[in-house]
Protein backbone atom coordinates (compact mmCIF):
# COMPACT_ATOMS: atom_id res chain seq x y z
CA UNK A 1 0.00 0.00 0.00
CA UNK A 2 1.37 3.39 -1.03
CA UNK A 3 0.49 6.51 0.96
CA UNK A 4 -0.04 10.09 -0.14
CA UNK A 5 0.08 13.18 2.11
CA UNK A 6 -3.15 14.82 3.26
CA UNK A 7 -3.86 17.81 5.47
CA UNK A 8 -7.61 17.28 5.65
CA UNK A 9 -9.98 14.42 4.79
CA UNK A 10 -13.47 15.38 5.96
CA UNK A 11 -14.75 18.28 3.89
CA UNK A 12 -17.95 20.25 4.17
CA UNK A 13 -20.53 19.56 1.45
CA UNK A 14 -21.82 22.88 0.13
CA UNK A 15 -25.00 21.33 -1.29
CA UNK A 16 -26.04 18.36 0.88
CA UNK A 17 -29.50 18.05 -0.68
CA UNK A 18 -27.93 17.25 -4.03
CA UNK A 19 -26.46 13.90 -3.01
CA UNK A 20 -28.22 11.93 -0.26
CA UNK A 21 -28.06 14.67 2.34
CA UNK A 22 -24.37 14.21 3.11
CA UNK A 23 -23.18 17.13 5.24
CA UNK A 24 -19.56 16.04 4.91
CA UNK A 25 -17.53 14.09 2.33
CA UNK A 26 -14.75 11.69 3.31
CA UNK A 27 -12.33 9.90 0.96
CA UNK A 28 -9.66 7.80 2.63
CA UNK A 29 -8.40 6.12 -0.52
CA UNK A 30 -7.42 7.54 -3.89
CA UNK A 31 -7.85 5.45 -7.00
CA UNK A 32 -9.74 2.20 -7.40
CA UNK A 33 -8.95 -1.30 -8.66
CA UNK A 34 -12.51 -2.51 -9.31
CA UNK A 35 -11.92 -2.00 -13.04
CA UNK A 36 -15.44 -0.73 -13.86
CA UNK A 37 -15.30 0.26 -17.52
CA UNK A 38 -17.57 3.29 -17.07
CA UNK A 39 -16.10 5.00 -13.96
CA UNK A 40 -16.40 8.79 -14.12
CA UNK A 41 -13.61 9.18 -11.55
CA UNK A 42 -11.13 8.46 -14.36
CA UNK A 43 -11.89 11.91 -15.79
CA UNK A 44 -8.99 14.38 -15.95
CA UNK A 45 -10.89 16.95 -13.90
CA UNK A 46 -10.39 14.89 -10.73
CA UNK A 47 -6.62 14.84 -11.12
CA UNK A 48 -6.18 11.17 -10.17
CA UNK A 49 -3.14 9.83 -12.00
CA UNK A 50 -2.77 6.08 -12.47
CA UNK A 51 -6.37 5.62 -11.37
CA UNK A 52 -6.25 1.81 -11.15
CA UNK A 53 -3.58 1.96 -8.42
CA UNK A 54 -5.07 2.36 -4.95
CA UNK A 55 -3.28 4.66 -2.49
CA UNK A 56 -4.28 5.66 1.02
CA UNK A 57 -4.01 9.07 2.63
CA UNK A 58 -1.20 9.08 5.18
CA UNK A 59 -2.29 9.18 8.83
CA UNK A 60 -5.90 9.07 7.62
CA UNK A 61 -7.49 7.72 10.79
CA UNK A 62 -5.76 10.20 13.10
CA UNK A 63 -6.72 13.10 10.81
CA UNK A 64 -10.33 11.87 10.73
CA UNK A 65 -10.45 11.51 14.51
CA UNK A 66 -9.17 15.06 15.01
CA UNK A 67 -11.52 16.56 12.43
CA UNK A 68 -14.60 14.83 13.86
CA UNK A 69 -13.61 15.75 17.41
CA UNK A 70 -13.32 19.44 16.51
CA UNK A 71 -16.37 19.77 14.26
CA UNK A 72 -18.81 22.28 15.71
CA UNK A 73 -21.73 21.12 13.59
CA UNK A 74 -23.19 17.61 13.58
CA UNK A 75 -23.98 15.93 10.27
CA UNK A 76 -23.93 12.88 8.05
CA UNK A 77 -20.48 11.86 6.78
CA UNK A 78 -20.61 10.43 3.28
CA UNK A 79 -17.97 8.22 1.69
CA UNK A 80 -17.61 6.23 -1.52
CA UNK A 81 -18.39 8.89 -4.12
CA UNK A 82 -14.87 8.99 -5.59
CA UNK A 83 -13.18 5.73 -4.51
CA UNK A 84 -14.79 2.65 -3.02
CA UNK A 85 -14.05 2.54 0.74
CA UNK A 86 -14.02 -1.26 0.54
CA UNK A 87 -11.30 -1.92 -2.01
CA UNK A 88 -9.30 -5.16 -1.53
CA UNK A 89 -6.63 -3.37 0.55
CA UNK A 90 -9.24 -2.47 3.17
CA UNK A 91 -9.45 -6.13 4.21
CA UNK A 92 -5.94 -5.88 5.66
CA UNK A 93 -5.50 -2.18 6.50
CA UNK A 94 -8.99 -1.52 7.98
CA UNK A 95 -8.81 2.23 7.48
CA UNK A 96 -12.51 2.47 6.66
CA UNK A 97 -13.38 0.38 9.70
CA UNK A 98 -11.38 2.68 11.96
CA UNK A 99 -13.00 5.75 10.40
CA UNK A 100 -16.44 4.26 11.08
CA UNK A 101 -15.44 3.77 14.71
CA UNK A 102 -14.63 7.48 14.95
CA UNK A 103 -17.92 8.43 13.26
CA UNK A 104 -19.73 6.27 15.79
CA UNK A 105 -17.78 7.57 18.77
CA UNK A 106 -18.43 11.23 17.96
CA UNK A 107 -22.11 10.68 17.15
CA UNK A 108 -22.17 11.48 13.44
CA UNK A 109 -24.40 9.91 10.81
CA UNK A 110 -23.19 7.79 7.90
CA UNK A 111 -23.80 7.70 4.16
CA UNK A 112 -21.80 5.01 2.39
CA UNK A 113 -21.61 3.75 -1.20
CA UNK A 114 -19.83 0.56 -2.23
CA UNK A 115 -19.89 -2.45 -4.54
CA UNK A 116 -18.19 -4.76 -2.04
CA UNK A 117 -19.61 -7.35 0.34
CA UNK A 118 -16.63 -6.65 2.64
CA UNK A 119 -19.02 -4.12 4.12
CA UNK A 120 -20.57 -7.01 6.09
CA UNK A 121 -17.44 -7.16 8.24
CA UNK A 122 -18.32 -3.78 9.76
CA UNK A 123 -21.98 -4.45 10.47
CA UNK A 124 -21.34 -4.13 14.20
CA UNK A 125 -20.23 -0.50 13.86
CA UNK A 126 -22.86 0.38 11.25
CA UNK A 127 -25.60 -0.92 13.54
CA UNK A 128 -24.13 1.09 16.42
CA UNK A 129 -24.16 4.30 14.34
CA UNK A 130 -27.72 3.49 13.27
CA UNK A 131 -28.69 3.46 16.94
CA UNK A 132 -27.99 7.18 17.37
CA UNK A 133 -27.83 8.82 13.93
CA UNK A 134 -29.11 8.47 10.35
CA UNK A 135 -27.48 5.79 8.21
CA UNK A 136 -27.95 5.35 4.46
CA UNK A 137 -26.07 2.55 2.69
CA UNK A 138 -26.03 2.50 -1.11
CA UNK A 139 -24.83 -0.38 -3.27
CA UNK A 140 -24.31 0.11 -7.00
CA UNK A 141 -26.04 -2.53 -9.13
CA UNK A 142 -26.28 -2.08 -12.89
CA UNK A 143 -27.50 -5.49 -14.04
CA UNK A 144 -29.12 -8.67 -12.71
CA UNK A 145 -26.91 -10.72 -15.03
CA UNK A 146 -23.75 -11.87 -13.22
CA UNK A 147 -21.97 -12.57 -16.49
CA UNK A 148 -22.65 -9.06 -17.73
CA UNK A 149 -21.66 -7.52 -14.39
CA UNK A 150 -18.28 -9.29 -14.66
CA UNK A 151 -17.75 -7.72 -18.08
CA UNK A 152 -18.53 -4.14 -17.06
CA UNK A 153 -17.35 -4.37 -13.41
CA UNK A 154 -14.69 -7.11 -13.65
CA UNK A 155 -12.97 -6.99 -10.25
CA UNK A 156 -15.89 -6.54 -7.89
CA UNK A 157 -18.54 -8.81 -6.39
CA UNK A 158 -21.07 -10.13 -8.89
CA UNK A 159 -24.54 -8.62 -8.74
CA UNK A 160 -26.03 -11.65 -7.00
CA UNK A 161 -23.55 -11.29 -4.13
CA UNK A 162 -24.38 -7.59 -3.82
CA UNK A 163 -28.09 -8.41 -3.53
CA UNK A 164 -27.22 -10.86 -0.73
CA UNK A 165 -25.37 -8.08 1.10
CA UNK A 166 -28.34 -5.76 0.70
CA UNK A 167 -30.60 -8.38 2.30
CA UNK A 168 -28.31 -8.63 5.32
CA UNK A 169 -28.30 -4.84 5.72
CA UNK A 170 -32.08 -4.59 5.37
CA UNK A 171 -32.65 -7.42 7.84
CA UNK A 172 -30.51 -5.48 10.34
CA UNK A 173 -32.80 -2.46 10.04
CA UNK A 174 -30.37 -0.34 8.02
CA UNK A 175 -31.86 2.12 5.51
CA UNK A 176 -30.46 0.57 2.36
CA UNK A 177 -30.82 1.06 -1.36
CA UNK A 178 -29.42 0.70 -4.85
CA UNK A 179 -27.61 3.10 -7.12
CA UNK A 180 -28.97 2.01 -10.48
CA UNK A 181 -26.25 3.74 -12.45
CA UNK A 182 -24.95 3.93 -14.96
CA UNK A 183 -27.42 2.37 -17.36
CA UNK A 184 -25.22 1.99 -20.43
CA UNK A 185 -26.83 2.62 -23.81
CA UNK A 186 -26.87 -0.48 -26.03
CA UNK A 187 -25.61 -2.69 -23.16
CA UNK A 188 -27.89 -2.84 -20.11
CA UNK A 189 -30.63 -0.36 -21.04
CA UNK A 190 -33.44 -2.91 -21.38
CA UNK A 191 -36.67 -3.08 -19.44
CA UNK A 192 -36.02 -6.75 -18.61
CA UNK A 193 -32.81 -5.72 -16.84
CA UNK A 194 -34.29 -2.76 -14.97
CA UNK A 195 -37.44 -4.62 -13.99
CA UNK A 196 -35.29 -7.50 -12.74
CA UNK A 197 -33.32 -5.14 -10.51
CA UNK A 198 -36.50 -3.60 -9.09
CA UNK A 199 -37.93 -7.03 -8.29
CA UNK A 200 -34.70 -8.28 -6.72
CA UNK A 201 -34.44 -5.06 -4.71
CA UNK A 202 -37.94 -5.54 -3.35
CA UNK A 203 -37.19 -9.15 -2.43
CA UNK A 204 -34.03 -8.01 -0.63
CA UNK A 205 -36.04 -5.56 1.47
CA UNK A 206 -34.27 -2.38 0.38
CA UNK A 207 -35.93 1.02 0.72
CA UNK A 208 -34.96 2.79 -2.51
CA UNK A 209 -33.45 2.71 -5.97
CA UNK A 210 -31.87 5.88 -7.33
CA UNK A 211 -31.53 5.73 -11.14
CA UNK A 212 -29.25 7.14 -13.79
CA UNK A 213 -30.54 6.11 -17.21
CA UNK A 214 -27.37 6.83 -19.14
CA UNK A 215 -23.64 7.37 -18.69
CA UNK A 216 -21.40 10.42 -18.52
CA UNK A 217 -18.31 10.52 -20.71
CA UNK A 218 -15.58 13.14 -20.70
CA UNK A 219 -11.86 13.54 -21.26
CA UNK A 220 -9.72 10.43 -20.88
CA UNK A 221 -12.60 8.52 -19.34
CA UNK A 222 -14.24 8.40 -22.79
CA UNK A 223 -11.08 7.00 -24.37
CA UNK A 224 -10.78 4.30 -21.72
CA UNK A 225 -14.46 3.38 -22.04
CA UNK A 226 -14.24 3.12 -25.80
CA UNK A 227 -11.18 0.87 -25.54
CA UNK A 228 -13.11 -1.43 -23.22
CA UNK A 229 -16.12 -1.44 -25.53
CA UNK A 230 -13.93 -2.56 -28.43
CA UNK A 231 -12.74 -5.51 -26.34
CA UNK A 232 -15.96 -6.57 -24.59
CA UNK A 233 -18.71 -5.28 -26.90
CA UNK A 234 -17.43 -5.09 -30.50
CA UNK A 235 -19.36 -2.60 -32.61
CA UNK A 236 -20.92 -0.70 -29.70
CA UNK A 237 -18.33 2.10 -29.76
CA UNK A 238 -19.47 3.00 -33.27
CA UNK A 239 -23.04 3.36 -32.00
CA UNK A 240 -21.86 5.79 -29.31
CA UNK A 241 -19.92 7.82 -31.86
CA UNK A 242 -22.94 7.91 -34.16
CA UNK A 243 -25.56 8.88 -31.57
CA UNK A 244 -23.63 10.90 -28.98
CA UNK A 245 -20.53 12.30 -30.70
CA UNK A 246 -18.76 14.31 -27.93
CA UNK A 247 -21.79 14.66 -25.64
CA UNK A 248 -21.02 14.60 -21.91
CA UNK A 249 -24.36 13.01 -20.98
CA UNK A 250 -25.16 9.96 -23.04
CA UNK A 251 -28.75 9.05 -22.21
CA UNK A 252 -30.27 5.75 -23.21
CA UNK A 253 -32.25 6.15 -26.41
CA UNK A 254 -35.14 4.61 -24.47
CA UNK A 255 -34.68 6.76 -21.33
CA UNK A 256 -38.16 8.30 -21.36
CA UNK A 257 -39.97 4.99 -21.72
CA UNK A 258 -37.67 3.20 -19.27
CA UNK A 259 -38.05 6.02 -16.74
CA UNK A 260 -41.84 5.83 -16.85
CA UNK A 261 -41.80 2.05 -16.44
CA UNK A 262 -39.21 2.28 -13.66
CA UNK A 263 -41.21 4.79 -11.61
CA UNK A 264 -44.40 2.77 -12.00
CA UNK A 265 -42.61 -0.41 -10.89
CA UNK A 266 -41.04 1.31 -7.88
CA UNK A 267 -44.45 2.55 -6.77
CA UNK A 268 -45.86 -0.94 -7.19
CA UNK A 269 -43.12 -2.40 -4.99
CA UNK A 270 -43.11 0.44 -2.44
CA UNK A 271 -39.62 1.73 -3.23
CA UNK A 272 -38.47 5.35 -3.07
CA UNK A 273 -36.78 6.72 -6.16
CA UNK A 274 -36.76 10.51 -5.64
CA UNK A 275 -33.73 12.01 -3.94
CA UNK A 276 -35.89 14.21 -1.70
CA UNK A 277 -37.92 11.22 -0.47
CA UNK A 278 -34.79 9.16 0.17
CA UNK A 279 -33.14 11.93 2.22
CA UNK A 280 -36.23 12.76 4.26
CA UNK A 281 -37.03 9.16 5.10
CA UNK A 282 -33.58 7.94 6.08
CA UNK A 283 -33.24 10.97 8.32
CA UNK A 284 -36.26 9.66 10.23
CA UNK A 285 -33.63 7.90 12.29
CA UNK A 286 -32.72 11.36 13.60
CA UNK A 287 -36.25 11.76 14.93
CA UNK A 288 -37.94 13.49 12.03
CA UNK A 289 -41.61 12.92 11.36
CA UNK A 290 -42.45 10.18 8.87
CA UNK A 291 -43.63 11.23 5.42
CA UNK A 292 -45.96 9.49 3.05
CA UNK A 293 -44.22 7.23 0.57
CA UNK A 294 -44.98 9.26 -2.52
CA UNK A 295 -46.20 12.77 -3.32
Amino acid sequence: MDYIPAKTIIQRNKNPEYWFGHDYNMNIYKGCCHGCIYCDSRSDCYGIEDFDRVRAKKDATSIIEKELRTKQKWGVVGTGAMSDPYNPFEKEHRLTRQALKHIDHYGFGLGLATKSSLLKRDMDIIKSINGHSPVCIKMTITTVDDQLSRKIEPYVDASSKRFETLRILADAGIFTGILLMPILPFINDTWDNIEGIVKRASEAGVKFIYPGLGVTLRQNQRYYYYEQLDTAFPGVKQLYMQHFRDDYRCHSLHAKELGEQFRASCKEHGLYYKMSDIIKNYRLQAGQEQLTLFD
